[in-house]
């Protein structure tokens, strides 16, 4: 560590801060429609990113293939999908579940991987799943018997869980794609996509995207701006000195920030069984963040990005 340059700490920093703010926006943004948010999250991110794009990948754009916007477009619908369960999911459980439990994407990425890619799973890393599968039922007996939550929590903690498998398939679409086409020139149409995707439910839906107090806009900018470009763009930038599986360790510092914060400012404090479930789904992540990442040379099955930089958060 002490190699890397001074911007790689502050770099770093940076990401995990706006990501663990992610959550506490939401909340700040108020009792408005998650749909609303995800609509305005997503568009703010695309708009700052298009012209951008446009101005540096014009020529790499125009030679993507039918098969690589495809891809592209399906990736980007099922992030606009991630997008919008997790950040209802904040309506309905605490920050800390919700956190945990979208951070369980490397899990779900890792059994993904060996369903659809013949990936192989070495022992350790099925027993991590294993384990991160009994914390995420403990975090969900625990919240569904707080009188807080109540039941209401269960339909939290799902959608939480529905945003880690969505966001999932997202980087295995990713994974794809990503061999042959930049990351500038791969997450602004992937964001366009997933903007119009939440606008789309939002419409079938009916729910109203303007008339909100300019507080919910600059909530949604800070959203866009944040966890979505600034997290994701500083992590990545990191990568250039930084081993991935530390970069994905890292991003396991995000749930632990959002409770500390969500602790600190809404006085949210879940209830006990929950926290060890909370450390026993951290933990078994991290194992297999590491054990797909910091493998020998020429190892039986390929190295994929389990430490890829959540777009949920983020």
């Amino acid at each position: 560590m002490s190699d890397w340059p001074r911007r790689i700490y502050v770099v770093l920093s940076l990401g995990v801060l706006s990501f663990a703010f992610a959550p506490i926006l939401v909340r700040w943004a108020g009792d408005v429609p998650g749909l609303a948010i995800a609509v305005w999250r997503t568009v703010t991110a695309a708009a700052v990113l298009i012209p951008v794009a446009a101005a540096r990948t014009a020529p790499e754009l125009r030679r993507l293939t039918r098969r690589d916007v495809m891809l592209t477009g399906a990736a980007g619908v099922f992030l606009g999908l991630h997008f919008i369960a997790w950040i209802e999911s904040l309506y309905h459980t605490t920050v800390a579940s919700a956190s945990v439990l979208v951070t369980t994407s490397p899990i779900i990425l890792a059994a993904l991987g060996y369903l659809f890619l013949g990936e192989r799973l070495r022992r350790g890393t099925v027993l991590a799943i294993g384990i991160a599968v009994g914390g995420a039922g403990l975090i969900g007996w625990a919240d569904a018997g707080t009188v807080a939550l109540g039941q209401g929590a269960l339909l939290g903690n799902a959608l939480a869980l529905s945003g880690a498998l969505l966001v999932s398939v997202y980087l295995l679409i990713g994974r794809v794609v990503r061999q042959k086409v930049s990351w500038l020139a791969y997450v602004t149409p992937l964001y366009a996509v997933a903007a119009l995707t939440a606008l789309a439910a939002a419409v079938l839906r009916g729910v109203p995207l303007t008339g909100y107090s300019w507080s919910f806009y600059a909530v949604c900018a800070g959203l866009a701006l944040g966890p979505q470009v600034l997290g994701h763009g500083s992590f990545n930038y990191a990568l250039q000195r930084v081993p991935a599986a530390l970069v994905g360790m890292l991003a396991l510092l995000e749930p632990v920030g959002a409770s500390l914060l969500a602790y600190g400012l809404f006085g949210e404090v879940p209830p006990p069984a929950s926290i060890v479930g909370m450390v026993v789904v951290l933990a078994a992540v991290a194992v297999v963040v590491w054990r797909r990442e910091a493998r020998p040379e020429g190892a039986a099955d390929p190295a994929p990005s389990g430490a890829v930089v959540r777009e949920d958060e983020a």
